[in-house]
């Protein structure tokens, strides 16, 4: 089950996943893996990314608590 998480710690487990970046955007980073590309909030200083938008993420990328948890 998802939870606040640190930006780092964020994209820690998607390339754990195989999305490779971050890459820099217009407004925000993103990362990609095949087709399939995600938005990376901005995380400013020590502050957590929220649960809600890290599961609005994991939706928008199409991967489930299951695989997020063995991340």
């Amino acid at each position: 089950m998802p939870s606040n998480i640190s930006g780092r710690e964020l994209v820690g487990k998607f390339r754990y996943l195989g999305y490779l970046g971050p890459f820099s955007g217009k407004r925000h980073q993103f990362m990609i893996k095949g087709r399939k590309k995600i938005r990376i909030p901005n995380s400013h200083g020590s502050a957590d990314i929220h649960v809600g938008l890290v599961k609005e993420i994991l939706r928008q990328a199409n991967i489930s608590d299951e695989e997020w948890d063995k991340a």
